[in-house]
């Protein structure tokens, strides 16, 4: 079994690679890889012709390559790259004769503080990230009922992902705790859906296993359980850290004035800044989803929550490994 992996670059991706083994894998990414050059070829899937960096043995195909980043200008990048990006890749599949793909799309597509969605809920994103997502699941699922005996279709749709060496908005977040310069936004009870990255790697190697071989059309959620509100997150990681939070709380309609302003800031300088009022909204968002589906056909995560936390944590901030690795952004 041949499985070629496009944005096999970047933290998921070598995770993903390091499962599966390198031997089996071929990875296709616009950026190199720091750990498997040896099977990487440079390409954007935003041009076509796509088949010369293809393996021609291959059976899978991996779709994780995204555009994915809160302040991404022109917005035209997300649709350009998730969605006729996609349509390339689908088109070269097709030319090639290869008839099953995985595809990492997002919980974005739900929109934020919504009641626990499952697979079945009605999309509604709120961000040109999340919109641009669906319409690249809306353009997948066309392909796979073109030939829907012979063609195998898996979506899943993981919420935030942490893990050591990322350096996205949980790493921030971990990074301000650590700071002791932490305060809260909003009261805190909001919940947050968050995935570990060895767990979700080991759900895609999961869905190869048990369903990539059989034809058909399957679509999973993926986040580890429990779900924890802002405060509970923060005063557990506050204890691993040994940092003292303060217990004062700024209300929201203040955060999101300095959002605000943030954002003005970054327009007329051009810097790109870690508060936004973006972030705001998602910071104080109820992000939960129902992710039963994936543990209901027999997945078992190794780590929970807790478990992912701490080992992140002690990673990156108490054995002295930062800065001495590399990291991938968000």
């Amino acid at each position: 079994m041949k499985i070629t992996i496009i944005g096999g670059s970047g933290f998921v991706g070598t995770r993903l690679i390091e499962h599966i083994g390198p031997i089996f894998c071929k990875n296709i990414d616009k950026k190199p890889s720091h750990h498997f050059p040896e099977i990487t070829s440079i390409y954007d899937i935003r041009n076509k012709n796509l088949e010369s960096t293809i393996d021609p043995e291959t059976d899978i195909v991996i779709l994780l390559a995204a555009e994915h980043k809160d302040n991404v200008e022109p917005v035209s990048l997300y649709y350009d790259v998730n969605v006729e990006g996609t349509k390339n890749v689908l088109d070269v599949m097709d030319k090639m004769g290869i008839k099953k793909i995985l595809f990492t799309s997002s919980v974005a597509i739900y929109g934020l503080n919504k009641k626990n969605p499952d697979e079945d809920f009605n999309p509604e994103p709120f961000n040109h990230y999340g919109k641009s997502k669906w319409l690249a699941e809306e353009v997948l699922r066309e392909w796979f009922t073109k030939d829907p005996l012979n063609r195998s279709l898996i979506i899943i749709r993981p919420t935030v992902i942490f893990g050591e060496q990322n350096r996205g908005n949980v790493y921030n977040l971990l990074k301000q705790i650590n700071s002791g310069l932490f305060i809260m936004v909003g009261d805190g009870n909001n919940k947050k859906s968050m995935a570990y990255v060895e767990n979700v790697v080991s759900f895609i190697k999961f869905c190869i296993d048990n369903f990539i071989n059989k034809p058909g059309y399957y679509v999973f959620n993926y986040s580890d359980k429990p779900d924890l509100t802002m405060n509970e997150f923060v005063l557990y990681c506050s204890k691993i850290l040994g940092k003292k939070i303060p217990s004062i709380k700024l209300p929201y309609w203040i955060g999101i004035s300095i959002g605000v302003v943030a954002d003005f800031f970054s327009k007329i300088t051009g810097k790109k800044l870690l508060v936004s009022s973006l972030r705001i909204k998602k910071f104080c968002a109820t992000t939960q989803i129902d992710s039963s589906k994936a543990f209901n056909y027999g997945f078992k995560p190794k780590f929970t929550i807790n478990e992912a936390l701490e080992r992140t944590i002690k990673f990156e901030f108490l054995n002295g490994r930062e800065n001495k690795v590399v990291f991938f952004t968000e």
